[in-house]
């Protein structure tokens, strides 16, 4: 029979920051490496890289270790998960359990407490917890692939990595079916959205300190300003109010040097087309000569007709931004709650620089949206997905959240290079909500992440 040997990488982000222990084991024997990563006070991140270290293909693994007493595992991905008081056993899922030689996968989980693994074994083989150094960047998982790589992708280069994200990348171009800087390479921005502005708890998208702090701390490259428009205390109902706070996040972010997305926050756009070819046109004629600026002239439209209702809505806006801003992106919703990018690529908006939005909820959405999100891109079609969520289609009113299949949509954004802005700056019970009751104005939310927060921040670094 042969010999299986399984490397095992634990990346654990606990409250020993910066502590790597490296252990010598015997060449026959798996090894472990333990490193602080990411930590929230109450709780932290851990990540598990398995590799076979032979050299032959294997099939199936299973990790298990101890936590302390007082200290749980809240959620996982990318393996199947069985607890028995504080024994956690964790075993490949269908599309990672076969590894050739030297290949490796990782899966996730969030912790709450401080405690962090013992008692460490691969497929039954004791392993120390604690030994190797960490790698540099979190390992890639290894999930069945979804769609081809493009023929001629953008160029490699890597960015400079000092400066602001503006100052980095400059002026964005849409190049084929992603996003490309001032040079032609590759990007892919990441961020969050703003709760609807009208109804926010506190003006956390409007204080610039909060807006540094995330791009310091969180690797914030975008932030999305959700301005209502339909509903009472909306911009139809106060367009001084709602304005001057899109204002307010467009100046800051040009001050952090970060994009900002203007987002025309409403479902039934159509009944108020000339407010909005105003709106943008004025906005575009203010702000259009800066590179920070990303428009989205409807958000979520209903079941509407593409070709009869949604794209003639977006050629008139759009009209009215080129009129005034021949270049920024521009990133079009599309029917049935920006889910149908399908239905837009038989039929896309004529002009330069411009995305289609795809939204999805991962408790709610999975592989059949993403195969049309597939199929957009085969057309030629490049999408942006500016609002997302690990919980159900409502944002998580029921506090679920389903992150394996959010793993799933981060993998499929990686590698179809796909830039993304998280639901919601806000503070709230839903899943959804980023931040937790107290939470400052100002930033600092190292202890106030809620809900999906801690999976959304680990994915912005």
């Amino acid at each position: 029979m042969r010999t299986l040997r399984l490397v095992t990488s634990l990346a654990v982000a606990g409250l020993l920051a910066g502590a790597v222990a490296m252990i010598a084991t015997p060449a026959s024997a798996a090894t472990a490496a333990f490193s602080v990563t990411n930590n929230w006070g109450s709780g932290y991140q851990g990540q598990v890289t398995v590799t076979n270290d032979t050299s032959a293909p294997i099939s199936g693994w299973r990790v298990e270790f101890d936590l302390p007493a007082g200290t749980t595992i809240s959620q996982s991905w990318n393996a199947q998960q069985v607890t028995s008081g504080n024994h956690h056993t964790f075993s490949n899922v269908s599309w990672n359990g076969t590894l050739a030689a030297g290949a490796s996968t990782s899966f996730g989980f969030l912790v709450n407490g401080s405690g962090t693994p013992v008692n460490c074994t691969v497929n039954g083989n004791s392993v120390n917890c604690a030994g190797g150094a960490p790698p540099t960047t979190p390992p890639p998982t290894t999930p069945p692939p979804t769609t081809p790589p493009p023929t001629t992708p953008p160029p490699t280069t890597p960015p400079p990595t000092t400066g602001t994200p503006v100052e980095r990348y400059g002026q964005l171009r849409v190049c084929g079916t992603t996003m490309c800087d001032r040079n032609g390479s590759r990007v892919r921005l990441r961020g969050v959205s703003s709760m609807w502005l009208n109804w926010e708890t506190a003006p956390y998208a409007e204080n610039l300190s909060a807006l540094t702090w995330m791009r310091d701390n969180w690797n914030l490259q975008v932030i999305r300003a959700a301005m209502g428009v339909e509903p009472a205390g909306a911009y139809l109902s106060d367009p001084g109010r709602a304005r001057a706070q899109v204002e307010t996040i467009i100046n800051n972010a040009v001050t952090a040097g970060v994009y900002v997305i203007v987002d025309w926050h409403a479902h039934e756009a159509q009944n108020n087309q000339s407010q909005a070819v105003a709106f943008f046109g004025d906005l575009a004629r203010r702000y259009g000569h800066l590179p920070n600026v990303i428009w989205e002239p409807w958000n979520e439209p209903l079941q509407f007709s593409w070709t009869g209702v949604i794209k003639p809505y977006h050629q008139a806006v759009v009209s009215a931004i080129r009129a005034a801003d021949p270049d920024n992106i521009v990133v079009l919703g599309t029917p049935t709650w920006s889910q149908d990018v399908d239905a837009a690529a038989a039929s896309p908006v004529s002009g330069t620089n411009l995305m289609y939005t795809l939204h999805f909820y991962s408790c709610t959405h999975g592989a059949s949206l993403r195969a049309k999100g597939d199929a957009a891109i085969r057309a030629g079609l490049a999408l942006f997905v500016t609002e997302w969520g690990a919980s159900n289609a409502d944002g998580g009113l029921d506090g679920r959240a389903c992150l394996p299949e959010a793993q799933s949509w981060i993998d499929w954004m990686t590698s179809n290079g796909i830039s993304w802005t998280a639901w919601k700056l806000d503070v709230g019970t839903d899943t959804t909500n980023l931040l937790s009751p107290g939470a400052p104005v100002t930033g600092g939310w190292t202890n106030y992440l809620h809900g999906h927060a801690p999976f959304v921040v680990a994915n912005m670094r």
